[in-house]
């Protein structure tokens, strides 16, 4: 059961969600998808189970790389969420969350980072094993 409700909504405005869980996984993804949809070297996320981020106001506009689902405002094109296809956790845009509430657990998909990031959080190869990934990590 989640603590509280977090209310979320684009820098614009136009687009708001809510957010009914606690997050799965908080950290930092550097798959070349990514990387690619967001021209970014790694991008901060907080996964939830996607049944539980809906949208309340506003129009979302999709965008699909590789076969995942990305959705960005349709008013001001900020990324908002991805739909990990088959794993029903929609990754949240990590920046839009009210302060303090991100807290970074781990990388994931450290094996196609193109910059290296220094700190003690674990850095998975790919995912951790609650994740079906290899639990390998990578050092840095």
């Amino acid at each position: 059961m989640t603590r509280h409700r977090l209310q979320l909504q684009c820098p614009c405005g136009a687009v708001h969600l809510v957010i009914d869980a606690e997050p799965m996984w908080q950290g930092y993804c550097h798959c070349d998808d990514c990387r690619t949809a967001n021209a970014a070297a790694y991008i901060a996320a907080a996964s939830y189970p996607a049944e539980a981020v809906r949208l309340t106001q506003g129009e979302l506009k999709a965008r699909n790389l590789n076969g995942t689902p990305r959705m960005a405002c349709a008013a001001c094109g900020t990324h908002l969420f991805t739909d990990a296809p088959g794993m029903g956790i929609r990754g949240v845009n990590a920046f839009l969350l009210p302060e303090g509430v991100f807290q970074p657990q781990m990388h994931i998909q450290c094996q196609h980072a193109i910059l290296p990031v220094r700190d003690d959080l674990p850095h998975y190869k790919d995912w951790p094993a609650a994740f079906g990934g290899s639990d390998e990590t990578v050092n840095w």
